[in-house]
């Protein structure tokens, strides 16, 4: 018999949208929804569901923890320059309201657990830069003139405020373009990496990653390049497989292990359209030792593409590390296509992450580099005054990020029709189940865990997350 005081806690804990592990086991199921018409965003379902022996009417998600895949590493944003200039723009109170909210692990927070940062500028930031630039003509292949002063005014502070509400946040780090003295056409703009540079650049890795450290900030992951088959954004670089795979093998893996520095090395960054770039990078006999994993983009090909090199390399890890939503679309649209191919797909595809671009733009998209994107929509739209407007990236991101945490394990789900779905066992031995109804009417349908069934509706198109 449960005591008064179980009911009493049980009522409190349901009240804030959380459930003691003893009344998850006990078969107590939370639900979260967001509806295309935004009439519900991340909204608790009022009650909780039961595990029953009756078998629900409806289509039937079957839960099987022991089919178990990979352990995820975090959901979350990239990190830009202007996302960071918009956030240092706010009130102190603000700010720290907000990215307690973002990065903090309570009722009301989202738990965001991972963060991709730009090595230098990326397009999303007020300025072309790199921590070497210098004037037409000269070179420093030594890096004496290295430093990081570009980030110290806007991201830096940002980040360490980001780190103190969460210190186990995980950071990868990207490189849009090296110094443009390193490269063939001396301009921040495409163009190659010279050979005779390569040693050079990769040296320049190790002192970011030794320069961040030394201000109390650990970068877990680096990409050599992102989109590295992109050379027309500002900043970027044309760098072909054969070429990353003898800059990690030979320059970028031997540095990175000389000088101590346990960061991982992701090659790719681009899109699934091209799995040959990471098979290439994966089949270098001298890179392979120095690779973690690949990360992959999705402006072209399809999220299968991950299973493909998956496959091909079983040891190595797969990450989905940008996409973006386009401030001309529309919200419903997006809830489905990210939901169904991103949230859902990417992971059921061996993906450890999955991440939007960008975390934060004002009302214009703005800031972005001249000929950077110009129509890139923030998960945040930040404007003076401390005006927050929370997009459709914010609440993709939040229905994996506030129960799925660093460490849960991808298990078995089935895929009815219409059902695209994702299950999670949590470090806590809880689940998770992210699941879309993609029919244009609403949708009941079971969950069905060892032998045990709860029913669930859906409104036509939602998003939902059900939690025990």
């Amino acid at each position: 018999m449960k005591s008064a005081s179980f009911y009493w806690l049980l009522a409190a804990c349901s009240a804030i949208g959380l459930l003691p592990a003893q009344a998850q086991r006990a078969g107590h199921v939370q639900a979260w929804v967001t509806t295309p018409d935004q009439q519900q965003l991340l909204r608790r379902q009022p009650g909780a569901l039961q595990f029953g022996p009756t078998p629900p009417a409806g289509a039937v998600i079957e839960v099987d923890d022991s089919q178990t895949y990979q352990t995820m590493a975090g959901f979350g944003y990239c990190l830009t320059g202007g996302s960071a200039e918009l956030l240092a723009a706010m009130s102190a109170p603000a700010r720290a309201k907000l990215l307690r909210e973002l990065f903090g692990t309570g009722p009301t927070d989202i738990g965001v657990s991972y963060l991709r940062l730009s090595i230098g500028a990326s397009d999303l930031d007020a300025t072309v830069f790199s921590y070497d630039d210098l004037p037409a003509g000269q070179t420093d292949p030594t890096l004496a003139r290295f430093s990081l002063a570009p980030d110290e005014k806007y991201l830096l502070p940002v980040l360490k405020e980001i780190l103190t509400i969460n210190p186990t946040l995980q950071l990868l780090g990207s490189p849009w373009s090296p110094p443009a003295w390193m490269k063939t056409n001396e301009a921040s703009k495409g163009g190659s990496l010279r050979p005779e540079y390569y040693g050079a650049y990769a040296q320049y890795f190790v002192k970011y990653l030794q320069a961040m450290q030394a201000r109390g900030i650990t970068v877990a992951a680096i990409t050599p390049q992102n989109e590295p088959l992109h050379p027309g954004n500002n900043p970027s670089l044309l760098l072909p497989a054969e070429a990353e795979a003898e800059f990690i093998g030979r320059y970028l893996g031997p540095a990175i292990k000389a000088a101590g520095l346990k960061t991982k090395i992701i090659c790719y960054d681009h899109n699934a359209d091209r799995p040959d770039y990471p098979l290439t990078v994966l089949g270098s006999a001298a890179a392979y030792p120095y690779v973690d994993g690949s990360a992959f983009h999705l402006y072209a090909g399809a999220i299968e593409a991950l299973s493909q090199v998956h496959d091909a390399f079983p040891k190595k890890n797969i990450y989905f590390t940008e996409q973006w939503v386009g401030a001309k679309t529309d919200f419903a649209g997006n809830l489905d296509w990210h939901t169904k191919t991103l949230f859902i797909g990417a992971p059921r595809n061996w993906a450890r992450t999955v991440l939007e671009w960008n975390l934060a733009a004002d009302p214009q998209q703005k800031p972005y580099t001249p000929g950077g994107c110009t129509e890139c929509l923030g998960a945040l739209t930040l404007a003076p005054g401390d005006q927050v407007t929370r997009n459709v990236a914010y609440y993709l991101v939040a229905h994996s990020s506030k129960w799925v945490r660093p460490g849960a394990v991808r298990i078995g789900s089935s895929s009815p029709a219409e059902l695209p779905n994702v299950a999670y066992r949590t470090p806590a031995d809880g689940h998770v189940v992210l699941v879309l109804n993609a029919r244009p009417t609403p949708q009941t349908f079971g969950l069905r865990y060892q032998g045990r069934a709860v029913a669930a509706t859906l409104p036509a198109g939602a998003v939902g997350t059900y939690v025990w």
